[in-house]
């Protein structure tokens, strides 16, 4: 059983800037009385956002989910769209609420991100685009990606719900394909408690999320059935003060990263996934592999972590296509070795910026102890 009188130590935990910097937003708020609507705080913070992040054209919206479907809107789509298995269920889910049909195909060892030769034998024409996923950040191969779409004239949507702030030797990695998908969900590295955004290819592009976003409206009327995704002036206001911080956060979550590479390095049969060359990190969390060796299987060692007050998350189980909503796509019933096996082996451990030495050592206890 769970010790009451130790806290759980739970996979993340939002950090929370001191409320005294918030206060003056706030105070611009109820003076204004914009709330809503693309306001001042929501132009202030698209603008300083794009500028941190090195791209052009960024929409933020109400949350990541709705900034898939969006952009799979934009183009005004029909068919199928390649994606990863290995996902949260929001990347088939938001396939499916643009009105195409999801089509999983396979994974790379490693990266656990799209496999380029995959893609390319799933090509059909029912093909209309491709939707990647930067999975914990660590980068797809754009560009065999983007040279898959270029040669089959297909759309490219990133979903890079984890990627926020990443740079590869070229600049930011949300600059690939056609769109790139950022969250800015209370579990990210930002947060906006809840948040997504955008990042369009072209200023026309951002032009018609930004209608869509906005019902539709092409002026006063509404020619093309939108929704309503828009960003309140409060959680503008709640990014533009992490803005301030991001950096000193990715920072300590680093120094996290660190130790706990250092701690399991003795512990026998846990493997720490490597990062891709050539790509800064966010740490936006701590993923580790149960390999063969190890005494017991990944859902066993979390349930013991569990009994310990430590929780672990399995990242991401069951697949995709396990899910009743997504079993008949095409692909659902494909082997899928490599995420079958990286689904029943990965876990990620508990990781945020104000985590301590000592919590990370009760982490690692909680592995050593089935040992």
């Amino acid at each position: 059983m769970t010790n009451e009188a130790v806290p759980p130590l739970y996979v993340t935990k939002p950090w929370l800037p001191p409320l005294e910097e918030l206060t003056p937003y706030f105070e611009q708020i109820w003076s204004s009385k914009i709330l809503s609507n693309m306001g001042p705080l929501h132009q202030r913070f698209e603008r300083e956002v794009a500028e941190y992040l090195g791209v052009k054209h960024i929409s933020v919206v109400a949350n990541a989910t709705i900034a898939l479907v969006l952009a799979l809107r934009r183009f005004k789509m029909k068919g199928e769209v390649i994606t990863t298995p290995f996902s949260f269920v929001a990347t088939a889910n938001s396939i499916v609420e643009a009105g195409l049909k999801p089509v999983f195909v396979d994974v790379l060892p490693g990266t656990y991100a799209l496999d380029p030769a995959q893609i390319e034998a799933n090509i059909t024409p029912e093909t209309c685009a491709i939707m990647p996923v930067h999975c914990f950040g660590y980068g797809c191969d754009t560009g065999a990606i983007d040279a898959i779409a270029k040669k089959h004239n297909l759309k490219v949507i990133y979903d890079a719900a984890h990627a926020f702030g990443i740079r590869d030797q070229g600049g930011s990695i949300l600059r690939h394909g056609n769109a790139s998908i950022l969250s800015f969900h209370a579990t990210k590295v930002f947060t906006t408690f809840e948040g997504g955004a955008i990042i369009s290819e072209t200023e026309e592009d951002k032009r018609e999320v930004d209608r869509l976003t906005n019902f539709g409206f092409n002026g006063d009327i509404v020619d093309e059935v939108g929704t309503n995704a828009k960003m309140s002036e409060l959680g503008a206001a709640v990014g533009l003060v992490l803005l301030k911080h991001i950096d000193t956060l990715i920072a300590e979550r680093g120094k996290r990263d660190a130790i706990y590479r250092e701690l399991l390095r003795d512990v026998p049969g846990i493997k720490a996934l490597d990062w891709p060359a050539g790509q800064t990190r966010n740490y936006y969390n701590f993923p580790v592999l149960v390999e063969d060796s190890f005494p017991v299987r990944c859902e066993e060692l979390v349930e013991r972590m569990k009994e310990r007050g430590v929780f672990g998350r399995r990242y991401f189980y069951p697949l995709l296509p396990d899910f009743p909503i997504h079993k008949d796509a095409r692909g659902a019933r494909a082997p899928l070795p490599v995420a079958r096996d990286v689904a029943s082996r990965i876990m990620c451990l508990p990781l945020h910026p104000t985590l301590t030495l000592e919590e990370q050592q009760r982490v690692v206890d909680s592995i050593r102890r089935v040992l």
